[in-house]
């Protein structure tokens, strides 16, 4: 079956959850508007967008979920979807010290997913991620991420455009918007020695949520592209979370007048950066844990991609078959791919 659009409103997203026995509460109905153009740097004209989470950013495939088999790609482009952002740890398949030496094999793994996905007719993003040290010494780990992104850039350099780069998922801890130009331009200088046009995405500080963007400072650079991460309200999205220190609580539903609030408030906190920049973000992750009913997890993906969609706003849901999972025992789940809206 080839690639179709779906677009439902929330009554169609009630629809389609209502064996799981709830309504979904009364939120805002968002318009999609067609994909936003920038006015400055590439338009991220990406559709309906997923990450392959947890797959090749484990220390081996396998360990976190299951491996990537070349049916995904058919799979994933079956349901509609345009995009794959595909998280990986090159770094930990690197040597430590200096010439910083990435595993050959690890690479043509990654290769194979990347080409693979591309060969079904998406597109991709390369994210570089699980990078704790960068974050955690910004100097002192600049020039590894440096070496490593020039070995990857090196061997994706005929991959056609529609294969993107992004430097560093979710900047933390003590690598701020204040010190990320220079800590990430050796990386992005390593990329252009091979790559001299190829979109390159840079996410803000604060894991690259939506108030980063309020003092992101980008390269002079024409084919970047700027990115943020929405798990608002985290107290719903990560409820009972055991990967994190002190998980919400159980039992938190979403849609109430302060979820409300705060949705808008972050759209209000997109269209100022946009009109202010004229540059265009697309949301590089979304989601919520899989241990919600879902009814409600259905209604979240269904208000916030409709949300940035009716921005003209991409987002890419995290993420497949591993972490918070759409698709689970050989099927989507039911009423999760519908509820997810994308620009026209």
């Amino acid at each position: 079956m080839g690639a179709r659009r779906v677009t439902l409103g929330l009554a169609a997203v009630a629809a389609a959850v209502s064996a799981c026995g709830a309504a979904p509460a009364a939120l805002p109905v968002f318009t999609p508007a067609p994909a936003a153009t920038a006015r400055v740097g590439p338009s991220p004209n990406l559709g309906k967008c997923i990450n392959l989470a947890n797959t090749l950013e484990p220390p081996n495939e396998g360990e976190w979920g299951p491996a990537f088999r070349d049916e995904d790609a058919r799979i994933l482009r079956s349901a509609a979807f345009s995009t794959v952002r595909v998280p990986v740890n090159f770094l930990g398949h690197a040597l430590a010290k200096a010439p910083y030496t990435l595993d050959r094999r690890f690479m043509m793994r990654a290769r194979h997913v990347i080409d693979t996905l591309r060969a079904s007719g998406l597109k991709v993003i390369v994210d570089q991620h699980n990078n704790d040290d960068l974050s955690a010494l910004p100097e002192s780990n600049r020039d590894r991420s440096a070496a490593v992104w020039r070995q990857v850039a090196a061997a994706l350099r005929d991959e056609p455009p529609s294969v993107w780069f992004e430097l560093l998922n979710e900047p933390h801890d003590k690598l701020t918007n204040a010190n990320l130009l220079a800590t990430l331009m050796p990386s992005l200088a390593a990329v252009r020695e091979t790559n001299p046009t190829r979109v390159v995405v840079i996410g803000g500080d604060r894991w690259s949520g939506v108030d980063s963007l309020e003092t992101l400072a980008l390269p002079d650079d024409p084919n970047v592209v700027p990115t943020v991460h929405y798990y608002d309200p985290f107290e719903f999205t990560h409820q009972g979370a055991t990967f994190i220190h002190a998980p919400p609580p159980f039992g938190r539903t979403f849609g109430n007048a302060a979820d409300q609030a705060q949705l808008e408030a972050n759209l209000a906190k997109v269209r100022a950066y946009v009109a202010r920049t004229g540059r265009v973000p697309f949301v590089g992750e979304y989601g919520a844990i899989e241990t919600i009913p879902l009814d409600q997890r259905a209604l979240y993906y269904h208000t916030v991609t409709s949300a940035f969609a009716s921005l003209g706003i991409a987002s890419c849901a995290w993420g497949y078959r591993n972490a918070f999972p759409l698709w689970r025992d050989g099927r989507w789940l039911p009423g999760m791919v519908e509820a997810i809206a994308d620009p026209q």
